[in-house]
């Protein structure tokens, strides 16, 4: 029998690397201050959260200037869309086999 929690991907173990991901799915881009705000996180959170997603090659990081101020924006790749749908899916498992097994 497979292990339950085998498909739960260590990547979003982390509330705030699961934040990101979740703001991420349902908009094309989100920036730096964005983020910070949405998930009440300081700025050093963010900063090593979203390394570590970019290391995955889960997020992309575009940067830029706005009126000559310094503009982060971060995107979910194609591969971190699949991910994080995946890591959703084994969630959904684990919490539906409670009720399988009727705990």
């Amino acid at each position: 029998m497979k292990n339950i929690i085998s498909d739960i991907n260590k990547a979003f173990d982390h509330r705030i690397r699961l934040g990101i991901m979740s703001v991420l799915m349902v908009n094309d881009h989100v920036d730096f201050k964005t983020l910070k705000e949405l998930l009440g996180a300081t700025d050093g959170n963010i900063a090593s959260h979203t390394k570590t997603l970019e290391k995955q090659h889960y997020i992309t990081v575009e940067k830029s200037f706005i009126d000559r101020k310094p503009n982060t924006r971060y995107i979910a790749s194609d591969k971190g869309r699949k991910a994080f749908k995946e890591h959703l899916d084994a969630l959904e498992k684990l919490l539906n086999a409670k009720n399988d097994l009727n705990i």
